[in-house]
Parts: structure tokens; sequence; C-alpha cells
């Protein structure tokens, strides 16, 4: 797990290695035991290291074969590298380090940009083939990694983070209309290819760019589970259930491949308890499990170590429990705010900020649970969907997860930056359209799981734990796994308020009172109810001299949220005020004018 980055030049020119320099500088929280930098002709890379996988010099970045004629930077984790090191070394490849980026560039040297098909992992590189000068950019299949990119007629550049972009200069940072339409319809989550800022773009998921010498390139989208049912297991919920619990066991096996030990946040709830109960099944000791908890506002509970602590206690972990007091939230909230490649809304981004914060004191890798209820249908909103036909499937949708209406939306901002359309209910209607999926839920999951889930909550981890050095892997994004569930009949996925399937694994494994409490989150109370501090701040930011000039929002809007904080709330009761001062707040801190 690290950060990259990259020039490449078509004018003829050469890298401005002072701007890669700064780039790679700026991600020095993401890997800070190592740095490197690497040019030639009109390429250049930089890399910083965390280290995970061989913890020798051999193992530094940028890495180069010089047999292969080839140079790479590599963030992530390919958990099947020492599978693929044997496959290599019986077709005649030869080794110099122990590391799971050398067995990508052997893999590139073997099968070109084919190599993303043989790994197995989250992960996020680019390749430079020296003779010919393409230049090959892959992203893993659920985005877990991220990759972003900015471009001019003259060149291209690369990074892990959308901050790194920026340190490099001459970025486009007005700002996308379609995008804010995005942030304002779904919680803060803009999708690929798409960011806030016109000029920066994501490489999407599963995808692979090839860029040649001449500016010219080319997308693969390399894989695309079917959202239709498999004949071998019907729908006898015994036979899936061993399935998913079988292809769950070896999601968990995966992640523990590392160099360093590896632990496990543990919230309490259904999925991270799970990894728990199937690495203690794997005969896992000592393991370290970490849990953090929030001050009590407005009558709601801000911690859930009633069901860590026994989760823990069930399984004999070495549990750490961390409690935040309420005057840490100010420098907290600026902080997650700081480590965020792009504006997000999610209030337990300062939950995970806090944690990693803490963890990253004893550990260098954990598991988490995020994306299970997306890839198991966990959430209330999803009945109300299956229930539509498929032709009402993208109406069903909008009105069950949307945070408002495009007149709504339109409503909030200046009138220059609407959209002249309903960006956002296009975008659902042309995704869900599309061939492979049998239901209307099937559709609901499949654009959830591959367009927005790597932009909420995927990239909210990476951003949060990486911000500190500390590797997060999510078990329920193994790519057999997710294949698996994509083919689960959407009724056994239903069953039981949601997440059926899981909750029967669970009832084999873990105390009843986990598997059947109701579902929590990651509380942050006095964020949810805008309560102080965070008023003070959110109240500095909307009424600050640049927010007066940016005129991004309505400053009716403004004054009536800011008079009444707790009124206003989007269709799904979330806080209106903290979405447009998440933005302003976020524009403010990357000195975006």
């Amino acid at each position: 797990m690290c950060g990259l980055s990259g020039e490449i030049r078509f004018d003829g020119g050469r890298p401005d290695i002072a701007a890669v320099e700064r780039m790679t500088d700026v991600m020095e929280d993401r890997g800070p035991d190592g740095r490197g930098v690497w040019s030639q002709g009109p390429v250049a890379l930089g890399h910083r290291r965390l280290r995970i996988i061989d913890l020798s010099e051999s193992g530094a970045q940028p890495m180069t074969d010089p047999d292969l004629g080839i140079t790479g930077v590599f963030n992530g984790c390919v958990y099947n590298y020492r599978e693929l090191r044997g496959r290599l070394e019986g077709l005649g490849h030869g080794f110099f380090s122990d590391s799971d980026t050398e067995v990508l560039l052997k893999a590139y040297g073997q099968w070109g940009e084919a190599c993303v098909e043989q790994l197995v992992g989250m992960f996020a590189f680019a390749v430079v083939e020296h003779h010919t000068g393409r230049v090959v950019l892959g992203r893993d299949r659920l985005g877990i990694k991220p990759l972003y990119l900015t471009e001019d007629g003259d060149r291209l550049r690369f990074a892990s983070t959308l901050p790194a972009l920026l340190a490099g200069g001459g970025v486009d940072t007005s700002l996308d209309p379609v995008a804010l339409h995005q942030y304002l319809s779904w919680h803060g989550t803009v999708v690929a290819p798409r960011t806030v800022l016109s000029g920066v773009r994501k490489l999407p998921p599963a995808t692979v760019r090839t860029v040649e010498r001449d500016g010219t390139h080319r997308d693969r989208c390399y894989w695309q589970p079917s959202y239709t049912r498999r004949a071998e297991f019907g729908s006898d919920p015994g036979l899936w259930r061993e399935a998913v619990h079988e292809a769950l066991r070896t999601a968990v096996r995966r992640r523990m491949v590392a160099d360093v030990p590896v632990g496990v946040l543990l919230s309490g709830g259904l999925d991270s308890s799970l990894i728990v109960a199937l690495l203690a099944e794997e005969g896992q000791g000592d393991l370290a499990t970490f849990a953090m908890g929030f001050e009590s506002e407005s009558g709601e509970e801000g911690d859930e170590f009633r069901y860590s602590d026994l989760v823990a206690r069930r399984f004999s972990t070495d549990h750490h429990q961390f409690l935040v007091p309420s005057d840490r939230l100010p420098a907290a909230l600026e902080a997650a705010i700081g480590a965020m490649s792009e504006p997000m809304v999610s209030h337990d981004s300062v939950a995970f900020h806090l944690l990693a914060e803490q963890v990253a004191k004893d550990a260098k890798v954990v598991l988490c649970g995020q994306g299970a209820d997306e890839v198991f249908a966990g959430y209330h909103w999803y009945p109300k969907i299956a229930a539509a036909t498929p032709a009402g499937a993208p109406d069903a949708y909008a009105d069950a997860y949307f945070d408002r209406t495009h007149e709504d939306v339109a409503g909030l901002l200046d009138p220059d930056l609407v959209p002249d359309r309903d960006a956002s209910r296009e975008f659902v209607g042309a995704h869900m359209a599309l061939p492979g999926a049998d239901s209307a839920l099937d559709a609901a999951l499949r654009l959830d799981v591959h367009a927005l889930m790597p932009d909420d909550p995927v990239k909210r981890v990476d951003n949060m734990t990486m911000a500190w050095g500390l590797e997060a892997r999510v078990p329920f994004l193994d790519q057999e796994l997710v294949e698996l569930a994509a083919a689960c009949p959407p009724e056994l996925k239903l069953a039981q308020d949601g997440k059926g399937v899981l909750k029967d694994i669970g009832r084999q494994v873990l105390p009843r009172e986990v598997v059947d409490r109701p579902k929590g989150y990651f509380p942050v109370p006095a964020v949810r109810h805008m309560a102080e501090p965070v008023l003070t701040r959110v109240h500095e930011a909307l009424t600050s001299p640049e927010a007066r000039r940016r005129g991004l929002f309505d400053p009716r809007r403004v004054d009536a949220m800011l008079a009444d904080p707790v009124r206003h709330r989007t269709k799904r009761g979330a806080s209106t005020l903290w979405q447009v001062a998440s933005l302003e707040i976020w524009l403010q801190t990357r000195g975006i004018h």
C-alpha cells in the first residue's frame, strides 16, 4: 500500500521532475517508509512506500526490470502473488525480490496488459515500456485503490490522490456541474470518471488504459460480473449459504498475506464480527481488534462497545477500545477533511480517521467489513427497489436513494452551475438499462457495487486509513465473493431485513445478539445533529469571504439553513447543512478559489 505519481509528455519535451517530486512528497502519509523518483525519455514516475510485503530495499519503487525493459510503480496488494510467482518461475522468469510489485512486473512481461486478469487483490499501477514509450495504467476490479488523472494536450499526470495532482500545478480547478449534481443527489458521491473539479478525472474501476507515445489512448474494462442466476445452486438456501461461507473463508484467508501483523476494525456489527469469527476458525491467535466510539449527543449513543466487547470476549482477541471526547471533534474534523481526496459527507469519515490514528500505533494492516451492505443487499431501501418492474427500476431507485430531486438540486446551486438536465437520474437510468441484470434489485446492486460504492464507502476507508500509513483490506470485496453474490437469488439477500445469507452464516459462528441486533453505523452524533463545536465551524466556512465570493450555493438557502440547522434534511434524513458545508470546507482546505 503506497502512493504513486507520474507524468507523460506528448510534445517531445522532458517531464517536469520537480512537479513529480512535489506530487510524490505530498503523499508521504500514504508511504512513510520510502521514497523514489525515476525518469527516462518522456516519462517520470514517483513513489512513496508503505512496507507490507518484502520489507527489504529489494521491494523499493519505482522498480525497474532491466531484462524486460520495463519500470513500474504500484499501490495495493496482490494477494495471490506467491502463486503467480510460482507460475512465472515455471515459465522461465527469475526474481530479485520477494515483493508483489516484482510479480506484477513479471506478469506484465509475460501477459502484457492482460496481466490484470491474473491478479487477485486491490491495486493501481503504472508500467512503462522503455523501448516503445507506451505506458499502461491499471486499477483493480472494484476501485479499492484510487488513480486520479489530469491531462492537457501536452502531458498526462496521474497520482493516487487528487491533492497530489494539485501539488503538481496546472490543474483546471473549475467546478464540474454534473459532478456537483451527483454530489448533491448521492450523499456526496461522484462516480468515475468525474470529480468535482473539471480538470481531474479518475480511471474507472476494472479498467486498463494503454497510453501511446503520441498521447492517444484506449481503455478496456476487463471485468463485470453477471447479475443473473446460476443453475448449479438453484434457489436452495442451504447450498447458497455454504457456497458464500466458503467464499468468505477464502476472502479472509487471502487478506492475511503480509510480512507484518494484521488486525481487524471491529465495530460490533455483523460484517466485521464475521471476519473475526472466520479468522478464529482459521486458527488465528492473538488477533488484535480495534473499536471506537464518541460521546452521546441529543440522546443518541455514540458507541456500540457492548457488541464489539461481546465479540472480542467470545474469540479472546487482543481488543483495543477508544472513546473520543467531544472536545477533540474540531481538530478531528479538520484533519479528516484534510485527508479527503474528494469532498465526502459521511460523518463516519471523522470516526475512521480518528480510529486509524490510534490503530496505526499498533498495526500496519487491518481488515474491515466495508462493502457487505452493497454486495449482499443490507440497506433498508433495497426492498422497495426490488418491488419495482425492470422498466420502473430507475424511478424506484431515485425515489428510495436520492437525497433530492433535480429541482431541489437546482434550488440549492448557483444557476450557472446547474446542468440543463437531470444528470444523476440520467446516469442511473442508463446504467440500470445495461444487459446482464435479471431484476430491478440486480440492476440496483450492480449500480451500487460497481459505480457508487468505489467512491463511497471504499474511497472513504482508503483516504482515512492511508492518512496514517495504515493499509485497510476489505474481504467482502473479494472478486470471487462478489461474483457469487451477484448470482445469488435476490430473495436470499433480502431475507431477514437484508443480508439474509450472511445472517444465516453468522448464526453458526457468532453470538445471536450480534446477528439479531438493530443495524448500526459509525455514529458521530455531533455531526449528525449539527451540535457544537461542529456548528461553529460550519457557520465560519459558509459565511467566509471565500464562500461568498465563490457563490456556489444560493445565499438565501444557506442563511435559512444556518438559522435553523436541524430542520433542513435530505429525503433520507441527513443534514443538508453538513452536505453544503463539507464541500465548501474541502474547497477552502485545498486552496481552490
